[in-house]
């Protein structure tokens, strides 16, 4: 048997190929073995392939070896990677949407977006059952099980389960803010605030009470909101065991205990436990003194 170590082959993708459909030309160096009918067989995983150049491109998924380039950018890809890569170039997306009007580059694109007109989730967690539209969003959805969180902070080495959150903090160290508002040129630290902020402008409130049909412009206001209907205060101090409707009311609450005075006047130094006394408390300084 001839057996070809991975380096050996790497120095094989380094000599003259040939003809992309017949191999003319190709260095005779190029030993791959053949079985019988023609077959040939891949040395590191017993995979067989009908011709030589079939063989020659599943060699590189055990060599890492990527030997097409993009003409617009120094990206290094497989054959049919590159293939499907120049349509963000082109611009072809040529899956069409059987219920919509929009288009895909990628078959698995369209696919997946199929399933926002089926309702169809075929990815189903084993854990708890949980389905999925896309594998990815399962993968993803697994670290709430296992608890791993892959993603880690350069700056403070806090780790997190989601690419995004990670973004989202290192943001708390670099003070960026690249969501901005084209109407007020307020900034965010996170798309969704901004989202959030443009029904300021917008006036839209599409998150309605199923109860009184008050409407929010923010879901966690309508959830805040529901619980005056139903009298739900989810969250306890575990010091006393007094419940409260908001957390921001836990937190406020949570100091009565600790002592804690977060803020602090920069004109007498006095500290506040509540944000709104520490604000009324300022704006005593910036009042003129009466004549």
């Amino acid at each position: 048997d001839i057996v070809h170590p991975i380096t050996q082959w790497r120095s094989f993708f380094s000599l003259k190929l040939g003809c992309k459909y017949c191999l003319s030309g190709a260095s005779p160096q190029l030993a791959l073995p053949v079985t019988e009918g023609n077959k040939w067989d891949c040395p590191f995983c017993q995979k067989s392939f009908g011709d030589k150049r079939g063989l020659q491109r599943h060699i590189r998924v055990h060599t890492g070896e990527k030997p097409y380039s993009c003409k617009h950018e120094s990206t290094h890809m497989s054959e049919k990677t590159l293939n499907l890569h120049m349509r963000t170039h082109t611009g072809e997306r040529p899956f069409s949407c059987p219920v919509c009007p929009r288009t895909f580059a990628h078959s698995n694109s369209r696919s997946q977006h199929v399933r926002t007109h089926t309702g169809e989730k075929p990815y189903s967690c084993g854990v708890c059952n949980k389905t999925f539209v896309q594998k990815s969003q399962l993968n993803v959805h697994m670290r709430t099980h296992t608890g791993e969180k892959p993603y880690s902070c350069s700056v403070c080495n806090s780790t997190f389960a989601h690419r995004s959150t990670l973004e989202n903090h290192e943001r708390t160290h670099t003070g960026d803010k690249p969501f901005s508002c084209s109407v007020c040129e307020a900034t965010f630290k996170r798309s969704g605030h901004l989202t959030a902020h443009m029904r300021v402008h917008t006036g839209e409130r599409p998150y309605s009470c199923s109860v009184c049909t008050k409407a929010f412009a923010q879901w966690g206001a309508l959830e805040k909101h529901k619980r005056t209907h139903t009298g739900e205060k989810p969250y306890k101090c575990s010091v006393c065991n007094k419940s409260f409707v908001q957390k921001s009311h836990l937190d406020l609450h949570a100091r009565s205990h600790t002592g804690e005075k977060p803020y602090s006047c920069s004109v007498c130094s006095k500290t506040f436990a509540d944000k709104r006394c520490f604000k009324a408390h300022a704006d005593s300084h910036r009042k003129p003194a009466s004549s």
